[in-house]
């Protein structure tokens, strides 16, 4: 916690303005983002606004903490609303749910533009988006959910982003090499998962290569940080590297795709069935149809390349991607 009085910089909705943050406000926003219930958010808000400093510099995040409180109210107010769906939540859909992490202004929303159907807002200035956003990126023949998210940054981070994270099946970090804070946001972003006991991001996004010295700038994040995560260096502006970027994010997600075919007839390679690798044959017969897991004598393999030839697999063999399985059960 920072000592009081200490003078800090907020960044708020497009806004930067400076704020003498005294302690019992950081202690109340500390609050806010561990806050699980409609009474302890509203409790927080309520002890945010009295004790932010009132001033000209902090007149915007006074007229945002009373809208929060005022939406914190309504929605505790509700008939049932203990049990209703938070606004924040986003249903698993697809082969798997990534959820986009990054800064202020590190283009996630509009990779999540050039790579779906969805719309979410998109402008220059930061905190843009403030509800995660779902779209469905393509990669092949499988779906894979990418859901942008608002910011995560020192001077603010949404209460409810630990939740939204741990709910994926992972994340993915967008970050801009050209940002001369970059470095800073990012351990910031990685300490604050650490904290909250979440996994670290499988993959690290280096966004807006278009721009000067981007290349030679991510090719330095990615010297500092080895093997931590898996690169990809892509323009959301361009779409240069997209494509890679899809099949680094299926990859991340440790997918196996594999295609059911009756004896004597084709495969359909158009829509395959999808499991996490290390899945055996036993899951997948049961995956096709329950059955075929309670009566499958064993099943015969081929790959997409050689139909004409199937070798013999029992319960246990591990299914790799693309595989063509032919059960035979008793």
């Amino acid at each position: 916690m920072l000592p009081a009085g200490v003078t800090v910089v907020c960044c708020l909705a497009g806004y930067t303005m400076p704020a003498n943050l005294t302690a019992d406000y950081l202690a109340a926003e500390q609050a806010y983002q561990r806050a699980q219930t409609h009474q302890e958010t509203i409790a927080a808000l309520e002890l945010m606004l009295a004790t932010l400093p009132k001033h000209k510099g902090t007149e915007k995040m006074q007229a945002d903490l009373r809208r929060r409180l005022s939406q914190a109210r309504k929605e505790s107010q509700k008939k049932g609303a203990t049990h209703a769906t938070p606004p924040y939540f986003v249903k698993r859909e697809g082969a798997g749910q990534v959820v986009l992490i990054g800064p202020p202004n590190s283009g996630k929303s509009r990779l999540v533009c050039s790579l779906t159907h969805a719309r979410p807002d998109v402008a220059e200035y930061p905190f843009t988006t403030r509800l995660p956003a779902p779209g469905m990126m393509r990669f092949e023949n499988v779906q894979i959910q990418l859901v942008d998210t608002p910011p995560m940054s020192v001077e603010f981070m949404e209460h409810w982003m630990p939740q939204v994270i741990r709910a994926a099946h992972l994340s993915a970090l967008i970050a801009d090499p050209n940002d001369p804070d970059v470095l800073g946001e990012i351990e910031f972003i990685l300490r604050t998962l650490e904290e909250c006991q979440l996994p670290s991001p499988k993959l690290f996004v280096g966004n807006k290569l278009d721009q000067p010295s981007a290349l030679e700038n991510f090719a330095s994040l990615q010297a500092l940080y080895a093997g931590r995560f898996r690169y990809v260096g892509v323009s959301a502006v361009t779409g240069s590297g997209l494509e890679a970027f899809a099949g680094e994010t299926f990859r991340s997600l440790d997918l196996v795709r594999f295609y059911s075919k009756a004896p004597g007839k084709k495969a359909d390679l158009e829509v395959p069935y999808v499991l996490r690798r290390g899945a055996t044959v036993d899951d997948a017969a049961a995956h096709v149809h329950r059955d075929f897991a309670e009566h499958l004598k064993y099943a015969r393999l081929f790959r997409k390349s050689d139909e004409h030839h199937g070798l013999m697999v029992e319960r246990t063999h591990a299914v790799e991607d693309e595989d063509v399985l032919e059960f035979h059960t008793a």
